[in-house]
């Protein structure tokens, strides 16, 4: 699958878990190129939709696309439903989402050097979990296998 972005480029968008099939899908850039050039492809950002995740949930548990495609949304509605409540969300070792209130200050406008009054608002906080953190500083080390399920300290069987 691809998916285009706003400047016209198109990036696929078919990631392959080690060991599972690319079900004939076509093959990333880094295929084919020699190391440096692949583990800098490897690297490169890529807009994943919902619809992408769904079909990939789907596809590893066995599921319908459209009901997995539904539970995701009705979780995501559930979360901006809680925040916009007020309440804290946490989900160990992802993160925790929960609103806090910016005091209204005063900014500067950098074209006119003109002070500009900010009201007050309320947004929303994300702090990062162990698990993504660990994930997401090895992106930096090279280590870019995007794990599944199996990366949590389990024994192999």
């Amino acid at each position: 699958m691809t998916a285009s972005s706003g400047s016209g480029n198109t990036v696929n968008t078919n990631i392959s878990n080690s060991g599972a099939s690319n079900n004939g899908s076509p093959t990333t850039a880094a295929d084919g190129a020699d190391s440096a050039s692949a583990s800098h492809a490897a690297r490169a950002r890529e807009t994943i939709a919902k619809r992408t995740i769904a079909e990939r949930i789907a596809e590893r548990h066995g599921l319908g696309q459209v009901q997995t495609l539904q539970v995701i949304q009705a979780f995501l509605d559930e979360v901006v439903d809680e925040l916009a409540k007020g309440n804290r969300l946490e989900f160990r070792d992802f993160g925790v989402f929960e609103t806090v209130t910016r005091k209204a200050r005063t900014a500067l406008n950098p074209k006119t050097l003109e002070k500009v009054p900010v009201k007050s608002r309320t947004v929303v906080k994300f702090k990062v979990g162990r698990l993504l953190k660990e994930k997401v500083e090895n992106l930096s080390h090279g280590d870019s296998h995007g794990g599944a399920q199996g990366d949590r300290n389990v024994a192999p069987t």
